[in-house]
């Protein structure tokens, strides 16, 4: 995916001076050779210039790991470890950080070679704490050499959504839609997580289209529009002007992300700019958020910032949907009932209008915005792209600040079912157990707004961990409950 960040971890083993620093060592090369004969030996850098025992060899690790490009790290208890030493290194590590600590190896060696991190993971956590540190420690931070790997692999794709938020621009075009409350954007906490936000009028990007009428690449975007849409091009008269868009918007973000490595964008897409611009914009989003530069629709500058995390965690093209409507009774009853184990309010239907992008649709077919044409000549509202979305896991997610304020976020796995939607724009039939209770207690307890983002594939664990990292309390992350664990707010007596 072009738009994120490539992760490079440093390893910095730890030990404290009363403990053979000989474990430390040695531990570290076990684990730095478990990762490297699994997983990718690129994603990792194992910091040589000396085992961290005091402050000075602190800053002497740090010097050596931001020298060596890393922009993630890892804190390695070979033994007990120097807590105050160790905790400053992820305090003064311009980056996320993760504690893990070594199990014993043997109880043949539990006199010279018991290292004792098992408890000095505990004075980590609590020094930690004491400098107000949000660093990743796993569900069970101790392991040998492959599991401590296999705990840092997992790392990989927390760490880089946090490095890319750090470097992240959102730019927004146009205020919300009228009667577009939901999609409302305090942008204080934008600041807080480190995202710089770029608001312009819907003016400023239509002059910007304007100006790209006769540019020359227009051809070759038409072309491989084509190519990508193949027999589903069904309104090829607006490839042209899809294609001036794509370009403005491109060249929009290369000339304004500034110091920024990382652009998200979205747009008010309705209902002056069919009229304005003689189209809908659905197309060229799918197309920009399939390359990892999620462009999200109606102004929700939290739901870009969703799609943004997701295809940071996931390595792949996401996509935001309404969670739309309830599946009809005679489907449930013709193509779900019976063939998987899921209740009528398990499922839902996720719809948007056309911004899904094609690897993500069984069948696909650029048309007009059906919903827009009821009310606006047909001929400017082409431009979107229609299709099921392809069966499979996904997570569904959204992270979002209340207007005083509060980082709320919410993450729920399920599925897209293969069952025929029967309707129109990119659609899909989804399933989550327990969704009920879910859309109850956490989407409309929690007062979120319509959109959410969609990852395909399970990345709830990671994508969790995330929202605890960039700050959001625990208390306030969503999840769907499984049946004997009750919401907050659930009536004990419903």
């Amino acid at each position: 995916m072009n738009n994120i960040p490539k992760v490079k971890i440093g390893i910095v083993a730890v030990s404290r001076d009363c403990f053979p620093e000989s474990l430390s060592v040695n531990r570290r090369k076990a684990l730095v050779d478990a990762y490297k004969a699994k997983y990718d030996a690129e994603d990792i850098y194992e910091c040589p210039v000396c085992i961290v025992e005091s402050e000075i060899h602190m800053v002497q690790a740090l010097e050596d790991v931001k020298a060596a490009g890393c922009n993630a790290l890892v804190v390695y208890l070979g033994n007990f470890g120097p807590e105050i030493s160790e905790t400053l290194l992820a305090k003064h590590f311009d980056g996320p950080a993760m504690f893990v600590a070594a199990a014993e190896e043997s109880q043949n060696d539990l006199s010279d070679g018991r290292g004792d991190a098992y408890c000095g993971m505990l004075n980590a956590s609590y020094n930690l704490k004491l400098r107000n540190i949000h660093a990743y420690i796993p569900e069970y931070p101790v392991g040998t050499a492959q599991e401590c790997a296999d705990m840092i692999h997992e790392f990989v794709p927390i760490a880089r959504a946090v490095v890319g938020l750090k470097d992240l621009k959102i730019i927004s075009f146009g205020p919300r839609p009228l009667n577009f409350l939901a999609c409302n954007a305090p942008i204080k906490q934008l600041y807080n997580l480190g995202v710089e936000i770029e608001e312009n009028s819907e003016l400023d990007l239509f002059e910007s289209f304007n100006k790209h009428a006769d540019d020359p690449r227009i051809p070759d975007v038409v072309k491989d529009m084509e190519n990508e849409l193949g027999a589903g091009n069904k309104k090829p008269e607006v490839l042209a002007k899809l294609a001036q868009y794509e370009l403005t918007l491109l060249d929009w973000a290369e000339a304004h992300k500034g110091y920024r490595k990382y652009v998200a964008m979205t747009s008010k897409c309705w209902p002056a700019f069919q009229t304005q611009f003689g189209f809908v914009p659905c197309y060229v989003n799918s197309r920009l958020t399939g390359r990892g530069i999620t462009v999200s629709c109606e102004v929700d500058i939290y739901g870009t910032l969703s799609e943004f995390i997701g295809t940071c965690v996931s390595n792949d093209a996401v996509t935001l949907l309404d969670i739309n409507n309830s599946v009809p009774a005679d489907m449930y009853e013709e193509s779900i009932k019976g063939k998987f184990d899921y209740t009528h309010k398990d499922t839902f239907m996720g719809f948007h209008c056309g911004n899904t992008c094609t690897s993500k649709l069984v069948s696909y077919s650029m048309k007009y915005q059906k919903i827009m044409a009821r009310s606006l000549p047909v001929e400017v509202t082409n431009g979107t792209l229609e299709g099921d979305i392809v069966p499979g896991d996904i997570t569904f997610y959204r992270l979002q600040s209340t207007a005083d304020n509060i980082l709320r976020a919410y993450v729920a796995q399920g599925e897209v079912l293969p069952v025929a939607t029967k309707s129109f724009g990119g659609i899909g039939v989804f399933a989550i157990k327990d969704m009920g209770r879910f859309y109850r207690h956490v989407l409309i307890e929690g007062g979120f707004p319509h959109h959410g983002a969609v990852a395909f594939g399970h990345y709830g664990k990671a994508l969790y961990e995330v929202f605890k990292l960039i700050g959001v309390c625990p208390d306030e992350i969503g999840y769907n409950h499984p049946a004997g664990v009750p919401y907050r707010t659930e009536n004990p007596f419903a």
